[in-house]
């Protein structure tokens, strides 16, 4: 039976793309009758792109995105700071910016290439599960109805998620009190920003940010105050966009050329299980935050790197289901860290109070002419410190070296075949012994720890699940035996 994932954004396509890279069946459905036309999310980061070096697909990314090497923050025609990516400790320091209809043009190619088609028009309008699977009900564009069986039911289909409602988990948060307007337009004068920087205005009455894209546009996004949900906002018109230039940015350039203007509020929400039974919940199904710092689809991008290869590797028989344990707590402290800081960006960036306005861009010019500082920013907004110490898959005392359970190893060699766990050690005839006893969980060569400082098993994402000294043969054999099938 073929594993079902409903919704085919970027998440579904990655989950989707991963599955079918490691030879699981997939269908993957989504009730639009085609992808997304607008740029949506806009940025890919840092982390995101590492992941990618693993599924195959980061090259195609870079020659499509526009590589922006830093951000500023400005107020009254001062620039207050220039956070910059080029020191963030990645092969890819920088924020690439793509707009989502490409990000989605290029994962439905990355799949095509495994042999899988989104369907399109088929919407999921009921599930029941069972011990050994789930059945659920499609319904077709010609209204036909279809039963299907399928082991796991993983659910990417967004904020207003069908399999979040259909399990009855509770969507908690709350909406932030404004309106903001988005335009996707283009720049032209001499006080527009460089066309590669994230630009970010503070004004009394609110921030105004650009966003650079490809193809020599910008996004724009602006608050533009509370409005009473009886009497919804008309969209903005260009005249509206040019008058928050004029007001928030000081003018000096135009806007024209627009392909989309909208308002939207922002949500804040999460569930607090990712995961019931043989159902699973993935990307703005499970999360949904500020665009602030632009963590929202890489953070749901990330969930599906993580939950595929488990899934492949219990589906392949390779271990046992206590390995899928470990993606709800993991993606869930992850979800409440990127919400708790878009949450803080918003409320920082959004301050009323004229007093606090001005005691927070006294702070902002003094703390980002410093260093540290502006690396940590970076270093935040990349994601290349998300790692997962608190997991059940993290485990050993540690090897008193660089490499902690939990901690983020680096991109695995190789980029296809069957997901395994990597054994790095020093004793090259007991890592040729624990391999044989281990053949499905372990790839079959051992490699040696590179400063030859402890003993560790690498996750298929990566990220270190055993760290432990450089005699702890029994530790890894226990931690193994407890993932091993039966």
């Amino acid at each position: 039976m073929d594993i079902l994932i409903v919704g085919a954004g970027p998440v579904g396509l990655t989950m989707a793309a991963e599955l079918a890279r490691y030879g699981v069946g997939v269908r993957l459905i989504d009730r639009a009758p085609h992808a997304t036309e607008t740029s949506k999310a806009l940025v890919v980061w840092s982390r995101t792109l590492e992941l990618m070096d693993r599924m195959g697909c980061t090259q195609a990314f870079l020659d499509a995105g526009l590589r922006a090497p830093g951000a500023s923050i400005r107020s009254g025609g001062r620039v207050l700071g220039n956070p910059r990516f080029d020191d963030i400790a990645s092969a890819y320091n920088l924020a690439l910016m793509i707009p989502q209809r490409d990000t989605e043009r290029l994962l439905t190619a990355h799949l095509g290439s495994f042999g899988v088609a989104v369907e399109r028009q088929v919407e999921l309008v009921g599930f029941t599960e069972a011990a050994d699977g789930v059945v659920a009900r499609l319904r077709h564009a010609d209204g036909r109805e279809e039963t299907v069986r399928t082991p796991w039911l993983i659910g990417c289909d967004g904020a207003h998620s069908t399999v979040r409602h259909g399990l009855g988990v509770a969507f908690e948060g709350s909406a932030q009190g404004d309106d903001w307007l988005l335009a996707d337009v283009r720049l032209d004068g001499p006080a527009a920003p460089p066309p590669d920087e994230i630009a970010t205005y503070l004004h009394r009455d609110g921030p105004f940010v650009i966003f650079p894209i490809p193809g020599g546009r910008a996004r724009v996004i602006a608050t533009v105050g509370k409005t009473d949900a009886a009497h919804p906002r008309p969209d903005p018109t260009l005249d509206d966009v040019q008058a928050f230039v004029d007001q928030r940015a000081g003018g000096g350039f135009r806007v024209s050329d627009p392909v989309w203007l909208t308002n939207f509020r922002i949500n804040e929400r999460k569930v607090t299980e990712y995961r019931r039974g043989r159902v699973f919940l993935a990307g703005d199904a499970a999360h949904i935050h500020s665009p602030a710092g632009g963590q929202g689809m890489n953070t749901g991008m990330q969930d599906a790197v993580n939950l595929a290869w488990k899934l492949a590797m219990v589906e392949r028989g390779q271990a046992a289901e206590v390995l899928l344990d470990s993606y709800s707590p993991e993606r869930s402290a992850v979800g409440d860290l990127v919400l708790r800081n878009a949450g803080r960006l918003t409320d920082m960036a959004t301050l009323s109070n004229p007093a606090a306005q001005a005691a927070r861009n006294l702070a902002l010019r003094f703390l980002l002419g410093l260093h540290a500082i502006r690396d940590r920013m970076a270093t935040q907004m990349s994601e290349i410190e998300i790692a997962y110490a608190g997991s059940p898959l993290s485990a050993g005392p540690g090897s008193g070296a660089r490499w902690e359970p939990g901690a983020y190893a680096g991109p695995p060699p190789g980029t296809g075949g069957e997901p395994r766990f990597l054994l790095y050690g020093t004793d090259a005839a007991r890592g040729a012994a624990l391999t044989g006893r281990f053949p499905s969980l372990l790839e079959p060569t051992s490699r040696s720890t590179p400063d030859r400082s402890g003993l560790f098993i690498i996750r298929p994402d990566g990220y270190i699940g055993l760290s432990a000294r450089q005699a702890a043969w029994d530790v890894a054999e226990r931690y193994l035996q407890g993932l091993a099938k039966a």
